[in-house]
């Protein structure tokens, strides 16, 4: 059997040769007049083409050849022969390879097994693969190879490139609804002067020119409620956030987020605008309110159920919302005589336990405590309890939303707090944004997705590497 080194090198043979001989391998002269899906709806025999794409099987005779052309569309079969091309025309056909970029013209005709056929009157080559195409197209099975040499994956495999064009779709339909909905999408500052919004640990880099650090965000809310001040009722953003942590099946360091604000909304309405997106775009995309994520088979069709983590928490170990640290820490029995940052880290490891909810339906998990949701304002009737709400889905958190802090007095006491937690649950007192508050910001409703996460459920994908073209991998 060659190696993979010989049958690069034989390709690069054929390049020299062609241009030896005064053919440009890499021409862009060459106008498609539509993508092949065009051409297969009623197709017709003696119709004049012109496509492009790419070649992906060869099936020659003594004085035939057949191919495959395929593009992001389709696939349509060419014909090639001596009396259409010459001799020396169909002898060049050598000089091609699996994986070619080619244009060809010709006219239709259906085979005798019923196969919408292109006789081809001229060839053209418009990009030569110097290298040969993975697994003769039939995907690669490596997990880790398709995703450090995606471009091979989607080239190969129908299947992934079906997974990613839903992904655009669900982005699209998330767009939609919003706009619909009167929302204005809206753009904010990826580097950051202080990484606000969230609890997480960000990266760091410097601007030379500026001569300053900035930070990649880890979110963008502290921008979009800056706009709820400046009169923009309701705003939206698909944005890339960036955080310095592990990753895993269901986190990876750069990923996408859609977070929505919307002034005189608040929790309630959040979980209404969540509950119908989510489970309008699954309606739409599988034609009935039933996923598959993994091995099961989920419901999305509303309501959804409800429920309530302060009551958990006091079930679990008599905690209430309104003990201290060193309470709570002191009904798990741990903890005794440590700083309050690792206290934090104690409890909020525990309370992160009670998070894992039903595998399968999704679920509302309401009634967080304030002291560790900053940002949020409190319950209205529940003494330490946030308005606030997670959802889970499959057991996987999907969204976070809230009532927003609009009182700046409070909001600065609350971000102080969080300093005295320490670990990632301290976020930064940014005094631009509460400059911005005291001009009044409008009660509001805001809410974040998880892109990634909510693609994964929709397309049964178990693993968040599956859903992004280009996920952050260890160096080879």
């Amino acid at each position: 059997m060659e190696t993979l080194e010989q049958l690069i090198q034989q390709r690069i043979d054929k390049l020299k040769a062609l241009q030896a001989a005064g053919t440009n391998p890499y021409q862009t002269v060459f106008q498609p007049q539509g993508p092949i899906a065009s051409v297969l709806p009623g197709f017709a025999e003696g119709v004049e083409l012109r496509l492009t794409g790419r070649i992906t099987a060869w099936r020659a005779h003594a004085k035939s050849t057949f191919a495959d052309l395929r593009d992001q569309t389709g696939r349509i079969q060419l014909f090639f022969s001596a009396e259409l091309l010459g001799d020396a025309g169909y002898a060049a056909l050598h000089s091609y390879d699996l994986g070619d970029i080619i244009g060809v013209e010709g006219s239709t005709f259906i085979t005798r097994t019923n196969e919408p056929t292109v006789k081809v009157k001229k060839i053209v080559l418009l990009s030569k693969a110097l290298r040969p195409p993975p697994e003769k197209w039939h995907g690669i099975k490596d997990a880790e190879l398709r995703y450090r040499k995606r471009y091979a994956d989607l080239m190969s495999s129908p299947e992934t490139r079906q997974l990613f064009e839903t992904r655009s779709r669900i982005v699209s339909g998330i767009r939609r609804m919003l706009d619909e909905r009167g929302f204005l999408e809206v753009e904010t500052p990826m580097m950051q002067p202080i990484p606000g919004g969230a609890a997480g640990r960000p990266f760091k880099t410097h601007h030379n020119a500026l001569g300053m650090d900035l930070y990649l965000r880890i979110a963008p809310e502290l921008y979009l409620k800056r706009l709820l001040v400046g009169g923009f009722d309701k705003v939206y953003e698909i944005n890339r956030n960036f955080r310095n942590e592990g990753i895993s099946t269901r986190h990876n360091p750069e990923f996408t987020m859609l977070e929505v604000y919307e002034a005189y909304g608040n929790c309630a309405s959040m979980m209404d605008l969540t509950e119908k997106m989510i489970s309008g775009l699954a309606k739409e995309l599988h034609g009935s309110y039933v996923v598959k994520f993994g091995d099961q088979e989920i419901n999305l069709e509303p309501p959804w159920k409800r429920v309530s983590f302060a009551d958990l928490a006091k079930q679990k170990a008599g905690i209430e919302p309104t003990d201290s640290l060193e309470i709570m820490a002191g009904k798990l029995n741990k903890g005794s005589g440590l700083p309050k940052n690792q206290l934090a880290k104690l409890v909020l490891d525990w309370l992160d336990e009670l998070l894992v909810h039903d595998k399968g339906a999704p679920v509302f998990v309401t009634d967080f405590f304030q002291i560790f949701s900053a940002l949020a304002k409190a319950h209205p009737t529940k003494p330490g309890v946030a308005d606030r709400f997670e959802l889970f889905i499959g057991g996987m958190e999907v969204a976070n939303a809230y009532t927003e802090q609009n009182d700046p007095i409070e909001q600065r006491q609350r971000l102080t707090a969080t300093q005295e937690l320490g670990g990632e649950q301290a976020q930064p007192v940014d005094d631009d944004f509460l400059e911005a508050l005291e001009y009044a910001m409008p009660p509001a409703g805001g809410l974040g997705i998880g892109i990634d996460r909510l693609t994964m459920l929709l397309t049964g994908q178990t693993t968040i590497r599956d859903v992004i073209l280009f996920p952050t991998l260890k160096p080879e």
